[in-house]
C-alpha cells in the first residue's frame, strides 16, 4: 500500500510566489515598474500584478481587486454559514444577481456538455473527501446510492430567475466560482483604467497587455513531475485555466484518486491528466476546462472545437498531448522532454 499527502504543494506554491515578489522587489526596472500582491483565497495562492501604474495606486487598485474575490469567496464557498450553505440547506431560495450569474453559467455549461460539468456533485465530492489523508476508495454501493441525488435537471429557477428550487439537489459551485471571481477582479482593474496586469489564482489565470518589452509568459505544469513544466504559454488577453488531477488527489494501493468527479460514474474521470483552456472570460474557461476533463481527450477535444472562444491542450494520462485547432502558443519546455 502506498500513499501521498498533497499539503506540501501548497508550500511549494508559496516559496515560488515569495521567490517571485523578491525578485519584481530588487528589480523593479526590468519588469516596467510591476508591483504584486499575493494572498492564500479560495483555497490557494493569489498573486495579482500590475504594471505601468504609480506604486500608491498600483495598491489601491490591487487591495480592490483582492477585495472582490474575497467577497466571492464568502458568498460561494460551501463552508457553514455562507449564502450557499443556506441556500442548499433550506432548498433553495432567492438569489443575489451574482449568485444568479454564477448558477445560470454552471446550468448553461452543464447543458453544453451534456451533463459532462455539473454544479450538483457536491455529495459525491464530500463523498470521496480528496482534501483529507489517503484513505480507501468509497464503497460502490455508497458510490451508487448518491447518484440518484446527482443531476443538474432537478434544479429549477423561479420565473424571474432570481430564485431557485434544488429539489433534493446539493450545489458546489467550485468549478466557476473561481473563474466568476477571478473575472470580477479584472473588472476591477480594467475599470481603474490599468492597461498592463494578470490575476493569477493557483495557475487559474487572466493576462491583459504585456510585461513590458515581452509578453507574460506562463508555464504549464507538468502533471507527473513535481516543480517542472511541461509547456511554456504566452497567453493573449484573455484568461487561461489549467485543471489537473495532480492538484488535490490522494493515492491509495497504486492507484490515484482525484478531486474531478464524473458526475455520471460517480469516480473521478480517467483518461486525462491535464486540461488547459483559454477562452475570453476565467468563468468559462474554468467550466470547460472540467468539462473537457470529464469527457476524455476524444470528446474533450471536440467539445472545445465546437466551443465558441475556446482553445486548449489536452495532456492524457499516458503524457501524450494534443492541442485543439486554434490552440497554437503553447511551446514544449525543455525539462519536459
Amino acid at each position: 500500500m502506498t500513499s501521498k499527502n498533497v499539503k506540501p504543494k501548497k508550500i511549494i506554491l508559496f516559496i515560488a510566489a515569495l521567490i517571485l515578489l523578491l525578485l519584481w522587489a530588487r528589480k523593479p526596472e526590468q519588469l516596467g515598474a510591476a508591483y504584486s500582491e499575493t494572498e492564500f483565497l479560495m483555497d490557494t495562492l493569489v498573486t495579482i500584478t500590475v504594471r505601468g501604474v504609480g506604486e500608491e495606486d498600483a495598491k489601491t487598485y490591487v487591495r480592490a481587486a483582492f477585495d472582490e474575490m474575497g467577497a466571492v469567496d464568502e458568498e460561494m464557498a460551501r463552508r457553514e454559514g455562507t449564502p450557499l450553505y443556506k441556500l442548499n440547506k433550506a432548498g433553495g431560495g432567492a438569489l443575489s444577481q451574482s449568485m444568479a450569474t454564477v448558477i445560470a453559467a454552471s446550468i448553461h455549461w452543464a447543458e453544453a456538455s451534456g451533463g459532462a460539468f455539473d454544479p450538483t456533485v457536491a455529495p459525491l465530492i464530500d463523498l470521496w473527501r480528496v482534501k483529507d489523508e489517503p484513505h480507501p476508495p468509497p464503497a460502490a454501493e455508497d458510490i451508487a446510492d448518491l447518484l440518484t441525488g446527482v443531476g443538474y435537471l432537478a434544479v429549477s429557477f423561479g420565473a424571474d430567475e432570481k430564485s431557485i428550487e434544488l429539489n433534493g439537489r446539493v450545489l458546489d459551485l467550485g468549478g466557476v466560482a473561481k473563474g466568476y471571481a477571478i473575472d470580477r477582479a479584472v473588472k476591477v482593474l480594467k475599470d481603474a483604467g490599468v492597461g498592463n496586469f494578470i490575476v493569477n489564482a493557483g495557475g487559474d489565470l487572466f493576462v491583459k497587455g504585456d510585461k513590458g518589452e515581452r509578453p507574460w509568459r506562463v508555464g504549464i505544469a507538468h502533471p507527473r513531475k513535481p516543480g517542472e513544466l511541461f509547456a511554456i504559454v504566452e497567453p493573449r488577453e484573455g484568461a487561461m485555466v489549467t485543471s489537473g488531477d495532480y492538484e488535490r488527489y490522494f493515492i491509495w494501493e497504486g492507484k490515484r484518486y482525484h478531486h474531478i468527479i464524473d458526475p455520471k460514474s460517480g469516480y473521478p474521470a480517467e483518461g486525462i491528466s491535464s486540461v488547459t483552456v483559454t477562452a475570453p472570460t476565467a468563468m468559462a474557461a474554468d467550466a470547460v476546462a472540467t468539462a473537457v476533463f470529464i469527457l476524455g481527450a476524444e470528446q474533450g477535444l471536440a467539445f472545445l472545437e465546437g466551443t465558441q472562444g475556446a482553445e486548449g491542450m489536452v495532456i492524457s494520462s499516458t503524457g501524450e498531448a494534443v492541442k485543439s485547432s486554434g490552440f497554437d502558443h503553447a511551446a514544449p519546455e525543455a525539462s519536459s522532454r
